[in-house]
Order: structure tokens, then C-alpha cells, then sequence
């Protein structure tokens, strides 16, 4: 028997230089120090991802420094949701995008507006 241990700071989430890169971009333009990222109840699936611009976390995230200049916070009531998930700055045809690669996901709508865990 095995015992595998968890530690919340680093398997929470992973924000790719990629990413990180595009969001000190969008928050330089918006003002903002920080993002915040939760899920919410949505959708024919279940969930979406909810990723706010923001001046500081709330009251219990856990707050994370991907990268030098960049703050997430993660809503802790979504971490359940979120474990795990990679988040990338991809291109796609003409288009960049956010791209969360969650390994939770169990299944997702057609048109990737929400997904759902098992």
C-alpha cells in the first residue's frame, strides 16, 4: 500500500508561461492586479469556468504566483472542480483562446460552454 499526498498549492492548478503571458497582458490593460477563477452551476452540462479580473482575492481563495507579476486566486469552494486543471493560451485557426484542460471532466456540451464531473 501506497500513500499519495496532496499539497493544494501545486496540484490545484497550472498556469502555462503561455497563459500567464496572456493575463499580465489583459490585466496591464485593465488595471487590475489579479484574476480570479470559480466555476458556476450553468449550462446543459453542469458547470462553466468563471475567470474574473480583480484587485485581490476574497476571503478564503487560495492564492497562487504562477509566474513573477501574476496573482490567481482560486475560489476554494470550486477546487474540487478545479483540481488539477491546466490552463493554456492556445491558437486555434486566426483565434487565441484560454483553454482549461481539466482532467475532471466527464463530459461536455457541443458547443464548450459547460462541462460535467463524476
Amino acid at each position: 500500500m501506497s500513500v499519495k499526498t496532496f499539497d493544494v498549492t501545486t496540484d490545484a492548478l497550472l498556469v502555462t508561461p503561455a497563459a500567464a503571458a496572456h493575463l499580465k497582458k489583459q490585466l496591464a490593460l485593465s488595471g487590475k492586479h489579479a484574476v480570479r477563477l470559480s466555476v458556476k452551476e450553468s449550462g446543459c452540462t453542469g458547470f462553466m469556468y468563471v475567470l474574473d479580473e480583480v484587485e485581490q482575492g476574497e476571503a478564503g481563495d487560495l492564492e497562487l504566483h504562477p509566474e513573477e507579476g501574476l496573482d490567481v486566486y482560486v475560489d476554494t469552494g470550486s477546487l474540487k472542480v478545479l483540481r488539477g486543471t491546466r490552463v493554456d493560451f492556445e491558437k486555434e485557426g486566426l483565434n487565441r483562446t484560454l483553454k482549461f484542460h481539466n482532467p475532471n471532466v466527464t463530459a461536455a456540451c457541443g458547443c464548450g460552454e459547460s462541462f460535467s464531473i463524476s
